[in-house]
């Protein structure tokens, strides 16, 4: 097993010096940029909704009167200790994950010049080893079937499936346009009726939902309240034209992420914004899924001649090393002659920075993993005039809030900050440093 991590360790290390595109952001010395720490915690079920209910003993009214979380939650280890204790169990968390971190404290650093904001981030994994595998596609001798979930889902809580998911870093950015989030953050966009929250949505209520139906979406994710006309109410969404003027005003959160599996291996961090729903900016994210619609078989597989191997196993060797798909180093078009054998697996993704268009690929980002610790390095364009985009812009002050999810988990399975404050060059919480 040791050998094993060692090898992922180095080899990622390796790999994580990022294609050239993103070289300026490697080059920058972090020694001498001051890294703030933030503690992320463990919110299972704490939603919008909660937050302003009775359960929430002594702080619902406030909480609905618009008081910040750290009104109340001030203390020096106030996210340590909500986060040890919600991750245990009970009523904000009915499935609890064995060995789950109850908080990760995250290291922030921040730069920025003419062109770029440079954000990075440093974090120790809950696992010896980085989380970069992502669901596959396995061969039951049949057909082919996703295999692998995310911990939180009943399949591995069944044991019915193994728990393997990528790790994942986010910021939500607000430039004080959403009503509320200086003062609460995500939690305005955390629901009853999300997956894996408190009252999950059915099908059936999804299908019936005018807003959703019109949106094209099967299921519900993250929105913010002045998305519906009743907040705590995912069913009561606004109209099209409602929710357009409603971006037009900026009433919207950037949201980026960087994904070890489906964005690292190409250098970026998808973009994207929540309003109504969580939805990628326009243009086209760098991966698409590896699954024929109609066939369900991969459309893709592993260059035999490159990697020398077509697929892998569940035991396969392979798994400790590079198990990325990508389309412009390591893919070819799918054989469905090859031979396959019961067992066999290919990614579930096709990742490629050419396919990477528009709004969506605005975002690069650097990574390596290192003796247990993740260091992330975003470079997000200055001024971009996109509808879909926040205007980062020296001077400025921005909320934000991070996420990390960790240990093959999604949804609120991750970590989640209260809400910083971010300055280009201005005072704040974070204070991002000018570049020579």
């Amino acid at each position: 097993m040791k050998k094993s991590i060692l090898a992922l360790s180095l080899g990622f290390a390796a790999f994580g010096t990022g294609p050239a595109v993103a070289a300026d952001a490697a080059k920058i010395d972090w020694s001498k940029i001051k890294a703030t720490t933030v503690t992320l915690f463990y919110p299972g079920q704490s939603s919008y909704e909660w937050v302003r209910s009775a359960e929430h003993k002594g702080a619902n009214t406030k909480v609905s009167r618009g008081a910040s979380c750290t009104s109340c939650h001030d203390d020096k280890d106030a996210e340590k200790d909500l986060g040890n204790e919600i991750v245990k169990g009970g009523r904000l968390e009915p499935t609890p994950v064995p060995g789950k971190n109850g908080f990760v404290d995250l290291g922030v650093q921040a730069a920025y010049d003419t062109k770029n904001a440079y954000l990075r981030f440093q974090w120790k994994t809950n696992n010896p080893y980085p989380g970069t595998e992502h669901q596959y596609l396995r061969y039951d001798g049949k057909e082919w079937k996703v295999w692998g979930y995310p911990k939180l889902d009943k399949v591995v809580q069944e044991g019915k499936q193994p728990g393997i998911y990528e790790d994942r870093m986010s910021i939500m950015i607000d430039d004080g346009k959403v009503a509320g989030f200086a003062q609460q953050g995500c939690w305005l966009s955390c629901h009853d009726g999300q997956r894996d929250n408190a009252k999950p949505f059915t099908k059936d209520e999804v299908a019936a939902n005018a807003m959703l139906s019109a949106i094209k979406k099967t299921d519900v994710r993250k929105y913010l309240p002045d998305s519906r006309n009743d907040p705590s109410d995912w069913k009561t969404g606004k109209t099209v034209d409602e929710i357009a003027k409603l971006k037009a005003e900026g009433k919207f959160v950037d949201l980026i992420q960087w994904r070890a599996h489906r964005s690292y291996p190409v250098g970026m961090a998808d973009d994207g914004y929540v309003l109504e729903f969580r939805l990628g900016d326009a243009g086209k994210d760098m991966f698409g899924g590896n699954a024929d619609s109609k066939t369900h078989a991969p459309k893709f597989m592993w260059d035999e001649k490159k990697v020398g191997y077509k697929s892998i196993t569940a035991d396969s060797q392979a798994r400790r090393g590079n198990l990325f798909l990508i389309r412009e180093q390591n893919a070819v078009p799918f054989d469905p002659n090859a031979g396959w054998k019961e067992g066999d697996m290919i990614p579930d993704y096709i990742i490629s920075r050419e396919d990477a268009k528009g709004s969506a690929a605005d975002n690069n980002a650097i990574a390596s993993w290192n003796d247990g610790m993740w260091t992330v390095v975003f470079t997000r364009p200055l001024g971009l005039a996109n509808a879909d985009d926040k205007l980062l812009k020296a001077g400025s002050i921005y909320n934000v809030g991070f996420a990390v999810h960790d240990d093959n988990i999604t949804t609120r399975g991750h970590h989640v900050s209260f809400v910083k404050t971010l300055g280009l060059g201005a005072n704040a919480d974070i204070k991002a440093v000018k570049l020579p």
